[in-house]
């Protein structure tokens, strides 16, 4: 086929895929799977398509989940985040070897496996997915505390699993001293990168004048790729490094942070298309039937005995430790809510093309892991609001946290806030006055329904109004959890004890 066929093909895909994406928030199901059915139709049981490379699906693959990582750290709420890290470290170094160990005792006896083989399928099914926890539990109105434990755990514990599957992938089979050095050299050195790319990606960009402002998201992604690639170069995790470059250049004060955060969404979900449809053409669904048995077994032990027992052993040991204290109902629900996604497929790729594994039995392991995928996909995902309103865990009625768009007035040393108003907000029915923001913050200008106007102080804020706030860079922290606190309580927001965090 001709380049231009290719280029039509390409296009009609992503934009089917587009159409997908609201048909999956419509359903509740992660639309994951509709991209993975994209891929099927395309392959060798529909149009025909080969691919049947796993080192290039695995290249791509880690590629693509370098930028979903991105995008996370980009997005994520440092304030949800903060306190909720040292659980997630734990979930996501010590959850994830109880996860793997919980796999493959079972699958070992159950179903025959070798122990390398069991705790290979371990590792594989270990990391819960990011892709799929942004999206899905983002739509949630979930306490900010266990959202927050669930996505610093989706973008900490892909790091650890994909060392564990590299070294259980290898020709020698790693001395456990060795292999647990090797464990924290990388995920302590990638760390180090991480940590020490945002912030001079941050300084530089607040100091450098780009012509166009189109050039800062591009920047922004180029310097997650930097602390990547650099922490690649050094032997050590990239993934943990590129998502915590992005999460502190998205929590820093820079230079149009929301239109870099909005390019990074639609890159990532480019990647995600293209990582799906790229899995979903790999499979062979003609030799799927033969994995399905034992697939649905070991997805079962991952579900009801792995993840679970995973939770429990973290959250006694935060507990003892005094660094949090989960209840029953947070167990039970992020034991629910360990989704896999592409990352388990992607995984599955690394002993498929590596020499030291049987390639007959590296393609049933990567048949059994899409089989879980689906299944377990289809089962949990549009479960999931249902299981948390039945914990008792939902917030309904709680406004969203707002959308504000920063425009630096570097010369003024001075931020425009574009506050957009959601449905849901308390701040519908409130006087400008009753914002009590500080002396050196004005809201200058409302946009509502199509018109623009100067608002005078008894001027009401309305549902879906859009405001133009003027404050001072020092200033621009405290408009922000102002603004934040009234919209989740109202203008009583500090009696009830909200700041918005």
């Amino acid at each position: 086929m001709g380049l231009n066929v290719w280029l039509l093909l390409g296009a009609g895909i992503v934009i089917a895929a587009v159409v997908a994406v609201r048909v999956a928030h419509w359903s509740g199901l992660p639309s994951l799977l509709i991209f993975l059915g994209f891929g099927l139709l395309l392959g060798e049981s529909g149009f025909g398509l080969q691919f049947e490379d796993p080192e290039i699906a695995q290249r791509m693959g880690l590629i693509a989940l370098a930028i979903i990582l991105a995008e996370g750290g980009l997005t994520t709420a440092w304030g949800n985040v903060r306190k909720a890290i040292p659980t997630a470290l734990v979930l996501a170094t010590i959850g994830v070897g109880v996860s793997i160990v919980a796999v493959a005792v079972p699958v070992h006896m159950l179903l025959g496996m070798d122990w390398r083989s069991a705790l290979l399928l371990g590792a594989i099914l270990a990391s819960t997915d990011a892709a799929a926890v942004f999206s899905v539990l983002r739509r949630l109105p979930l306490p900010s505390r266990l959202a927050g434990v669930l996505e610093a755990e989706s973008g900490f514990n892909d790091a650890p699993t994909v060392i564990a599957v590299a070294l259980l992938s290898s020709s020698a089979s790693p001395d456990l001293g060795d292999a647990l050095f090797r464990v924290v050299f990388e995920l302590v050195v990638g760390a180090g990168v991480g940590l020490a790319v945002g912030p001079l990606g941050v300084y530089a960009l607040r100091r450098i004048a780009l012509p166009v402002s189109g050039l800062y998201p591009i920047a922004v992604l180029a310097l997650a790729f930097v602390a990547y690639a650099g922490a690649m170069l050094l032997h050590a995790s990239g993934f943990l490094a590129v998502y915590l470059a992005a999460l502190v250049m998205g929590n820093s004060r820079m230079p149009h942070r929301a239109a870099s955060r909005g390019f990074a969404e639609g890159v990532a979900w480019l990647a995600q298309i293209g990582l799906f449809v790229m899995l979903g053409l790999l499979a062979s669904p003609s030799e799927i039937p033969a994995a399905t048995i034992p697939g649905l077994l070991a997805g079962l032990i991952l579900v009801v005995v792995a993840r679970p027992l995973s939770i429990v052993v973290s959250s006694l040991l935060v507990r003892l430790t005094g660094i949090d204290r989960l209840g029953w109902r947070e167990q039970a629900f992020l034991s629910w809510a360990g989704l896999r996604g592409a990352v388990p497929i992607v995984l599955a790729t690394i002993p498929w093309a590596a020499t030291s594994v049987d390639d007959a039995t590296a393609k049933f392991m990567f048949n059994e892991v899409f089989v879980i995928v689906v299944v377990y996909t289809l089962v949990q995902g549009p479960t999931l609001p249902f299981v948390a309103r039945v914990l008792g865990l939902t917030t309904p009625g709680e406004a969203r946290d707002l959308e504000v768009e920063s425009a630096p007035l570097e010369e003024l040393n001075a931020d425009l806030l574009q506050v957009k108003v959601p449905p849901t907000s308390k701040l519908h029915g409130v006087e400008i006055f009753e914002l009590r923001l500080p002396a050196d913050a004005q809201v200058t200008l409302i946009v509502r329904e199509g018109r623009s106007f100067v608002p005078s102080d008894s001027t009401r804020i309305r549902v879906d109004d859009q405001l133009l706030v003027v404050t001072t860079a020092a200033c621009r922290e405290t408009v922000e959890r102002r603004m934040r606190a009234i919209s989740r309580r109202g203008k009583l927001a500090g009696w009830f004890g909200e700041r918005g965090s």
